[in-house]
Formats: structure tokens, C-alpha cells, sequence
């Protein structure tokens, strides 16, 4: 199992790869903004797990195992950020899903794939959620930030 900050390593390269022919390292820093030696500590253990093959100042290369795990972390964001969408969540999407992607379990995540798949194989009654939301927000119903004076 990868730490949180491998899988990030790991789903940009991925990602990076599905549009590029060649991944370096300075690519995957460039896109995480982080630094060379940052990046170059990542690939070693990414290497060692068998996720990829490094030769230095070559190209990075998924193997088998790094293309399906890249495949599934990039797939598992997607259905988070589309969950976050469908919720209708006045949150940075982007920045949530990333947070929830390395804490949520794969049953929850399932769960989650399957409610979207009946959202949108229902939409009177994912219209009806919609109307339950902009309801609850002009009653100001819900939770109150207790954080803000």
C-alpha cells in the first residue's frame, strides 16, 4: 500500500503519461510544484515497489502494476470530484477530492460510484435532491460553522 504522498506521485505520473510520450522528472515536479530532489526521492521508492522503471536522467516508465494503480487513483479522484459536483458542494472541488481520496475506503468509494450511477440514471430524482438543497439553503438549515464569529 503506497503513502498518500506516493499515490500523488504515482496518479500524476499516470496521468502526465496518458498525454505525453516521455514522463521526466522535472515534467512531474513541474506539475506537482515540488522540487527535483522531492520528485527523485518518490521515484526511488515508486521504483523499488515496482511501480516503475527509473534509469537517472532517463525517462520515467509505468510497468504493468504502475499503469493499473495510475489508472484506478486517477479514476477514484474523477469519481470524488463528480460526487462533489452532484452534492452540489460550493467547495474547490478539485482541492476536496483530493483530500478525501487518501482517507475514504474502497467499499465507501464504491458506494459513492454507485449512488452517482443511480443519480444519473434517476434524474427526477437527482432534480428533486436539487430542489431539497436550494431549500435547505434558503431556509438556512443545516450546520452552522462554528468557527466563524
Amino acid at each position: 500500500m503506497l503513502s498518500p504522498s506516493l499515490e500523488d506521485y504515482l496518479e500524476e505520473i499516470y496521468r502526465f503519461s496518458l498525454h505525453n510520450d516521455v514522463v521526466r522528472v522535472s515534467d512531474i515536479a513541474a506539475c506537482l510544484d515540488v522540487t527535483m530532489p522531492s520528485v527523485n526521492s518518490a521515484i526511488r521508492k515508486l521504483s523499488n515497489e515496482n511501480y516503475l522503471i527509473y534509469k537517472r536522467y532517463k525517462e520515467l516508465v509505468l510497468t504493468n502494476k504502475g499503469r493499473r494503480v495510475g489508472k484506478f487513483l486517477v479514476e477514484r479522484n474523477s469519481i470524488l470530484q463528480k460526487f462533489l459536483q452532484v452534492i452540489n458542494s460550493a467547495c474547490d472541488v478539485k482541492a476536496e477530492a483530493e483530500a478525501m481520496e487518501h482517507y475514504l475506503s474502497l467499499p465507501t468509494i464504491r458506494s459513492i460510484e454507485s449512488l452517482l450511477d443511480f443519480m444519473e440514471s434517476n434524474r427526477d430524482c437527482y432534480k428533486k435532491f436539487l430542489e431539497h438543497c436550494r431549500h435547505r439553503q434558503e431556509k438556512g438549515l443545516g450546520l452552522v460553522n462554528g468557527y466563524k464569529d
